[in-house]
C-alpha cells in the first residue's frame, strides 16, 4: 500500500491557555486513493464487538419426535411424521438464526496505518497541551471544565483526552462528563477518535502514539 510521510508541527499549550512551545510529531499516512483502510478498521473493530451467539434449534436439534404421531392413512388428518415439525407448536424453527463468527481479520499494521491516518484527519480539531494540565491533587471535576473552558472547547461536543498513562484523579474527575471520555495513549482506537469532536492530547501521550502506532 502506498504511505507518504507527514509532519504535523503543534503548538503546547500551558494551564494558562498559552503555547509554551511547539511539538513535531511524523505520521506515515496512506495516499488518498487508499483512504479505504480508515473503513477497513472500523468495521474489524465494530464486528468485534458482536456476540453472534442467537441459536435456535432447527427440527433435527429438538428432543423427541422420533415417532410418527399417527398412521400415514386412514385417519382422516393431515399426515405427519414427527411431532417436531416446524408446523407443530415445540417443533423446530425454519431458518432461524444460528451461532456465527463476525470477527473480521486485519493486520496490525493495517490497523496503525488506520489510526495514523485517522489522527491527520483531526489534526485541525486536535489540542495538545502538556502533562500537567488536567493534574490535581484531588478529583475535582469544575477544574477540569475550568481548563476544557480554557481550551476553547465546547462542553457540549464530543472530546477525547488521551493521557499517557492511567489518572485516577482526571478519570474521577471527569466520569459524570458525559462528554468527556479518557483514554491511554497506547489504547486509542477508531471508534472512540471518529466519534469525537475534539481530541486533547498530553504532549507525553503524543510521544508515545508516535512510538506504538508509526512502525
Amino acid at each position: 500500500m502506498m504511505t507518504t510521510d507527514i509532519q504535523i508541527q503543534y503548538d503546547v499549550l500551558s494551564k494558562e491557555g498559552l503555547a509554551s512551545h511547539s511539538k513535531l510529531i511524523n505520521l506515515r499516512i496512506s495516499e488518498s486513493k487508499n483512504m479505504y483502510i480508515v473503513h477497513r478498521a472500523l468495521v474489524e473493530q465494530l464486528h468485534k464487538k458482536r456476540q453472534g451467539n442467537a441459536n435456535c434449534k432447527t427440527r433435527s436439534e429438538v428432543r423427541g419426535g422420533g415417532r410418527k404421531p399417527w398412521k400415514q392413512k386412514g385417519t382422516g388428518r393431515a399426515r405427519a411424521g414427527s411431532i417436531r415439525s416446524p408446523l407443530w407448536k415445540g417443533g423446530g424453527v425454519i431458518f432461524g438464526p444460528k451461532t456465527k463468527e463476525y470477527t473480521k481479520k486485519l493486520n496490525k499494521k493495517e490497523k496503525q496505518l488506520a489510526i495514523r491516518n485517522i489522527l491527520y484527519n483531526k489534526r485541525k480539531q486536535t489540542v495538545i497541551v502538556n502533562d500537567f494540565y488536567f493534574q490535581s491533587n484531588q478529583p475535582n471535576t469544575k477544574l477540569i471544565l475550568k481548563n476544557i473552558n480554557e481550551l476553547k472547547i465546547n462542553q457540549s461536543e464530543k472530546i477525547l483526552i488521551i493521557l499517557p498513562k492511567k489518572d485516577l484523579n482526571i478519570y474521577l474527575s471527569t466520569r459524570n462528563l458525559k462528554n468527556v471520555e479518557l483514554i491511554q495513549a497506547n489504547q486509542i482506537n477508531l471508534i472512540s477518535i471518529i466519534r469525537s469532536k475534539h481530541l486533547v492530547i498530553a504532549e507525553k501521550a503524543l510521544d508515545i502514539i508516535q512510538k506504538v502506532y508509526n512502525e
